[in-house]
């Protein structure tokens, strides 16, 4: 079976000089807050060419923390896309606002041309998800933003090292926040997120939530006392995880190269079969988290790849407004009908650094098989 994703690979690849890091981190007796995380947090901030930043313990918290700073009343609303994944919402949800979804373009990406009209004065915020590991037309969302004044929130989930116009993922809006769960471009083996941002004040907010509203920034009252200035939570990376995590970041240029040799590989031999494939889109930076493509018989084609001994995903099956958990929540279900087509059309093939070329010719011999006999 050649799996949709698999970290035995990268281990086994890796692993000697993993064990190393982590012992060494083990032994120098700091499980949290230790020295791993500030090297971390320095890297990766300086990596993706940020000015201020922290390490939480999840993508979700990432959004959740910086919605926090908003101090959403009920009734406050938070615009993102159809056919983002379940913790964008649960984060919206969960920080005391409310969702209002908007539809997509054919890129997967939230259609810009459709925010506005989504606006009114409850709307507090807008949450651009990078799907896939391409960006949105980030010009035209700060826009709108400033306009209305109005604070944007990157959804980087699935665009670490994805660029617009030469900007990195997670450096364009108010925050930007990103997941390291293992699937992701730069993933550890357990949870963490981060969130970057560009205004101070920010950032020692952010920073006071994520351990309890405590504060623990240089030269502030009260610093690392155990008195809360906040309601805040608890939402660390630890050592061990930042210990990987520093490791893998030294990496993540080969790692994303690689994925985007395999992406053009799949283009290049799929491009005259009636799939739709991904774009890379004019100004940007596509990175391939996902190499997603779309066909009006997709549930048949993952069929007949899995019988072939192929894995695919379907990613997301369901839009938002179309689960129990939120259906009652989401007004303008009418106005979502592209992400509820896409989601029934939609499956990606598998891409990350370490699948083999003989395992890619494979799946595209195949795959182009299928087609020809549909």
């Amino acid at each position: 079976m050649i799996n949709f994703w698999s970290y035995k690979r990268e281990y086994r690849k890796y692993k000697k000089s993993l064990l190393k890091q982590i012992d060494k981190t083990i032994n120098k007796g700091n499980i949290f807050f230790g020295d791993q995380l500030k090297i971390f947090e320095k890297n990766f901030i300086k990596k993706n060419r940020g000015k201020y930043g922290i390490a939480v313990g999840s993508g979700t918290d990432a959004i959740l923390i910086s919605l926090k700073t908003l101090d959403l009343k009920p009734g406050d609303e938070v615009i993102t896309a159809a056919n983002t994944a379940i913790p964008t919402i649960s984060a919206i949800i969960n920080a005391g606002g409310k969702p209002r979804l908007v539809d997509i373009r054919n890129d997967y990406l939230i259609d810009v041309d459709k925010i506005e009209k989504e606006i009114n004065k409850k709307t507090k915020a807008i949450i651009p998800v990078h799907l896939y590991g391409q960006m949105c037309d980030m010009d035209k969302i700060n826009l709108l933003a400033n306009k209305y004044k109005l604070t944007v929130i990157e959804d980087c989930a699935q665009s670490q090292g994805a660029m617009y116009k030469k900007k990195f993922s997670g450096t364009i809006g108010k925050f930007g926040c990103f997941s390291f769960y293992p699937t992701k471009i730069l993933g550890a083996y357990g949870d963490g997120g981060f969130i970057l941002t560009s205004d101070f004040n920010l950032f020692k907010k952010i920073k006071r939530i994520r351990f309890y509203g405590i504060e623990t920034v240089e030269n502030t009252k009260f610093k690392n006392q155990y008195y809360a200035n906040e309601n805040g939570l608890n939402s660390r990376l630890d050592e061990i995880q930042a210990s990987i995590l520093n490791f893998k970041l030294k990496k993540i240029d080969f790692f994303i190269n690689k994925r985007r040799r395999i992406a053009k590989k799949y283009i290049n031999e799929l491009v005259n079969t009636n799939l739709e494939l991904p774009k890379e889109n004019k100004g940007t930076k596509h990175v391939y988290h996902l190499f997603t493509v779309s066909h009006s018989k997709a549930k048949f084609i993952k069929k007949k790849l899995f019988n072939l001994g192929i894995q695919s995903r379907s990613i997301y099956a369901y839009p938002i407004h179309e689960m129990k958990a939120y259906k009652k929540i989401i007004k303008n279900k009418k106005n979502l009908q592209i992400s509820l087509k896409k989601s029934r059309e939609i499956f990606s093939l598998p891409l990350y650094p370490e699948i083999k070329n003989s395992e890619v010719r494979r799946i595209i011999k195949n795959l182009k098989k299928i087609l020809k006999n549909i």
